[in-house]
Parts: structure tokens; C-alpha cells; sequence
């Protein structure tokens, strides 16, 4: 890591992260968090385009695989509210129960997300007959109006995303990007004729989240989440967890095979090819501004924010030098920008009466993949300068100057994907192991602080249990792919493929 004393204009060292990101997110200009109700921050033009540029990706991703975009209403009707909790509290005993959903009587205990909602209870001056609250997500509002929609065979598989606010009531330290309790939300919501083909449908959901990890040039850990942090209303989870230079694991993104559960409770049912009922089956994809909370933690530095181009707001900014003592420059630099922008790039033209050190800070802090100059000799040569936010200075010819600024953009690209791996790696160690002895169990080895651990694990609840009580970190669960080869576990020392980790979460 760069030493304290690289830090520019109010940044602290990203040595200091727990500092260094919440400055690097205001210097930026991404977000304001002066808005006062907390947990709710104002989006800048330069962070809300760089968030728009990442629900593009994903909007594409979701078009290529045949999902359609919906937009449903962002109140809910109480009622429907308890209908999910009854679902989530009946599965929710029968996981810890250990037993089949069908073997348990409904209860009427509070579960699910009635206490992070924000409850609307007027209009005007009247008081409602039923209470209404705003979406945390949107199951409930879904999947009453699936029920409606989907009659036979011939309606599946019905694929649906959105992309809208979802509200949550956070008690704890918000951050921005990371924990808020206005959340920028994307979720995709699918109906199938039966479990294989829900099955299908997670598989493809993988594939998607790798398409946008590396677009976005970072790593991540994908797990399969342990039973008992399975989210209650689904069969099996599957995290996507970034790992933060701190050495905190930051779930991205998740998605969840409910199989027929939340299908039995919301009567969703068709007519197959035979004339009989049956009960459909779902999943749900969900990813946040999380995303491009990632982005800000994994590749920024100690001078500013490093976007990656597919999602830099601008991706070139284009200074002129010496304008005033060379009429030709500005023209010039106008004609470069309008070929630029016509060859598919963001491009934006710096012509501030600043010094050249101070414009070069600016778009240093906000991340811009290059920075291009041009003067005078410049024109003379038919060159100009082209800086990468990564580091390297070169001179390139302005014909074809597309082409140099295609392969430039994906330098900065595999660049940042590099050391993001190497990042991660170094953040990622052997588990040191554990031992029983007379006094109970002990590690093997000291914990270093803020980093992961890797390790094998194929031992029940009670064992997963030792090992978080003598860690204090949280097991990630089943991460994809295992390993090649049998290694004993941890704890029970029995062979095995099943490949976990154990980390301090946000």
C-alpha cells in the first residue's frame, strides 16, 4: 500500500480504509450523505452515472437471457406482508426443526422483514383501513399478480426483473453503497414448470454474475450458503461475496431456488400438458449499489476513485495545452472529441482556466481511465499524449486514435483485474486448523487480523459453531469450485472436496 504521505487533497491512505472510503466516496463527488434522514444519500450526477452504467450491463445480461423488465407498485398491503412472514416463519421452523415444511403446522409468528419496513398509515388526513409499507423486496407484490398471470403450461417460464428503490429499515452504521436504508435495488424473479428447470435458471443466474464480475474487474467468493444462513423462505442460497482490501467480505449479490415453497403459499399454479395442476417452481436473483461500493473499495488508491471503463461515466477527458498560444489547438480538440464520441466512447473536453496539475488531480480523484492531452507540438508531431489512470504515459498518433483508445481502455481493464486477483490472493490464507484436548478446543495456529481463511469443512452445525465461536468470523459455506482433491476437515478430520471460508462480514 502507498505510504500516508501520497495522500492529495483531503485523502486519507487506503492503508486506512475504514477513513479512506468514506472520504474517497464524497472527494469523488459520488454521493452526498448531508440528506437528513440517515442511510438515505443524495446520488451525484458522476456517481448516479456510474450506477446507471452498471444497471445497463445488467439490463443487457437479463435481455440476452429473455427476461423481461417490470415495474410494480413500491407500496404493499399489510396483509400481504403477513402472508410472506407466515411463509418464512413455517419454513423457517421446519429448517431448524429439521424435518419437511409439510410436517409442521402454520404459525402466526413474526418473521421476515416486518420489522425493517417503513409503514405507511394515512393518506392525507384519513387513516387507512390497511396499513401499507413500503417494499423491502418484492416477493409479495409479485408473486399476488403471478398467481393472476399464469394460467397453464404454456405461460412458463415467465423470467421478470426490475430495477428500483426497496426501503429498509437499518439499525445499524449505514455506509454509503454498503449498508443503507434506501437501497438502489435490482431483482429478477422467475416462474418454472418444475424444480429442474428453476435448477436451469440458477445455473444461468451464475453465469450472469461472472459476465458483470469482469466487466467490473474484480474477484469474488461464491458460496453456497450454509442451512441454518439460508435465507428461510428458499431451498438453498448462493452468495457472491467481494472481498474488500480491508479484508471484510462484501455480499454482492445473491440468488436463492425457492423449489414450489413460496408457490404453495401465494396458490401459484398451472395446467400441464395432461390437464392437472401443479405448482410452479422460483428463484430470485438480487444485486445492490453494492456493486459499486466494490468498485470504489477495490480498485481506488490513495489519489482517488480508478473506474473501470465499461462503467467510467467518462472514459477519456481530453485536456487542451496551450490553447491560448495556438488558435489550431481547440478546434482540434473539439473535432478529436466529436470522432471519439461518434466511435462510442464518453468523452469530455477539459478546457477550465486552471493549471494543467490541478485539472490533472481532478479526474485523477474521480477515476477517468484516460487522460489525453494536447498542445501545440502536439499538432505539429500529429501525436498526443495519452495517460492511463493505472500508471504509463505514452505518445500516440491522433490517426487511429480510436484504435489506441480501444486498446488503452482494456489495458486499464485487464490491469485492474490483475491486481484485484492479486489483491485477493494476498488477503486469502491457509486456516491454521483446530484441536480438541481435555480444555475443549483451541487453534492450531494465531489469526492474523482482516484476513480470510480457506479452508476444508464437512462437519454439521455444531461444528461450524467451534469454529465461529474460536475465530469470531462467520463461515461463507460451500464455495464454488470445491477443491480437485480430498482434504481432511478441519474439524472431523474427514476427507473431502468441500471447499469453505471463514470471514469477517459487512
Amino acid at each position: 500500500m502507498a505510504s500516508p504521505g501520497k495522500a492529495k487533497r483531503g485523502i486519507p491512505p487506503k492503508s486506512d480504509f475504514n477513513n479512506w472510503y468514506p472520504a474517497i466516496v464524497e472527494i469523488a463527488d459520488l454521493v452526498d450523505k448531508r440528506y437528513p434522514i440517515k442511510g438515505m444519500d443524495v446520488w451525484k450526477p458522476y456517481g448516479w452515472n456510474a450506477m446507471s452504467l452498471i444497471d445497463g450491463l445488467t439490463r443487457f445480461q437479463m435481455r440476452r437471457t429473455g427476461h423481461e423488465e417490470y415495474n410494480f407498485p413500491l407500496l404493499v398491503p399489510e396483509d400481504l406482508l403477513d402472508k410472506e412472514n407466515q411463509l418464512v416463519s413455517h419454513l423457517k421452523a421446519a429448517r431448524d426443526a429439521g424435518v419437511d415444511p409439510s410436517e409442521l403446522r402454520m404459525t402466526e409468528e413474526d418473521a421476515g422483514f416486518k420489522k425493517e419496513v417503513y409503514w405507511v398509515d394515512r393518506g392525507g388526513d384519513n387513516q387507512l383501513e390497511v396499513p401499507m409499507f413500503l417494499r423491502p423486496t418484492s416477493e409479495t407484490p409479485m408473486y399476488t399478480m403471478f398467481s393472476l398471470w399464469i394460467r397453464s403450461h404454456a405461460d412458463l417460464p415467465l423470467k421478470t426483473f426490475q430495477i428500483v428503490n426497496t426501503f429498509r429499515y437499518e439499525t445499524k452504521q449505514t455506509r454509503s453503497f454498503i449498508r443503507v436504508r434506501e437501497i438502489h435495488f435490482f431483482e429478477a424473479h422467475t416462474v418454472h414448470a418444475d424444480e429442474q428447470g428453476a435448477t436451469d435458471q440458477i445455473a444461468e443466474d451464475a453465469d450472469v454474475v461472472q459476465r458483470l464480475l469482469h466487466e467490473l474487474c474484480f474477484p469474488a467468493i461464491i458460496s453456497k450458503r450454509p442451512v441454518w444462513d439460508t435465507f428461510p423462505g428458499a431451498w438453498h442460497s448462493t452468495a457472491v461475496d467481494v472481498i474488500m482490501p480491508n479484508g471484510r467480505t462484501l455480499q454482492v449479490a445473491t440468488y436463492h431456488h425457492y423449489r414450489d415453497q413460496w408457490a404453495r403459499a401465494f396458490d401459484l399454479t398451472y395446467e400441464d400438458s395432461n390437464g392437472d395442476t401443479q405448482f410452479c417452481h422460483q428463484t430470485t436473483f438480487g444485486m445492490s449499489e453494492r456493486l459499486l461500493g466494490a468498485v470504489v473499495g477495490m480498485h481506488g488508491d490513495d489519489n482517488g476513485l480508478i473506474m473501470p471503463p465499461s462503467i467510467a461515466p467518462i472514459q477519456v477527458i481530453l485536456m487542451p495545452v496551450a490553447a491560448h498560444a495556438d488558435e489550431n489547438v481547440k478546434p482540434k480538440v473539439e473535432a478529436l472529441a466529436t470522432h471519439l464520441e461518434r466511435s462510442g466512447f464518453r468523452v469530455r473536453i477539459d478546457d477550465r482556466d486552471l493549471r494543467p496539475g490541478t485539472k490533472h488531480y481532478d479526474w485523477e480523484i474521480k477515476g477517468v481511465p484516460i487522460r489525453l492531452e494536447l498542445g501545440p507540438r502536439d499538432l505539429a508531431s500529429n501525436q498526443c499524449t495519452l495517460s492511463l489512470r493505472t500508471g504509463g504515459k505514452t505518445e500516440v498518433p491522433i490517426e487511429g486514435i480510436s484504435s489506441s483508445i480501444s486498446q488503452c481502455l482494456e489495458t486499464v481493464s485487464e490491469e485492474l483485474r490483475n491486481r484485484s486477483h492479486a489483491q485477493a490472493s494476498e488477503l486469502i490464507r491457509t486456516f491454521p486448523g483446530v484441536t480438541q484436548s481435555t480444555a475443549g478446543w483451541q487453534l492450531d495456529g494465531p489469526l492474523e487480523d482482516d484476513i480470510i481463511y480457506e479452508l476444508a469443512f464437512d462437519g454439521n452445525d455444531a461444528d461450524a459453531e467451534v469454529l465461529e465461536k474460536l475465530t469470531g468470523l462467520t463461515l461463507l459455506g460451500d464455495c464454488v469450485p470445491p477443491y480437485t482433491e480430498s482434504i481432511p476437515c478441519a474439524v472431523t478430520g474427514k476427507p473431502t472436496t468441500r471447499r469453505q471460508h471463514l470471514a469477517r462480514m459487512y
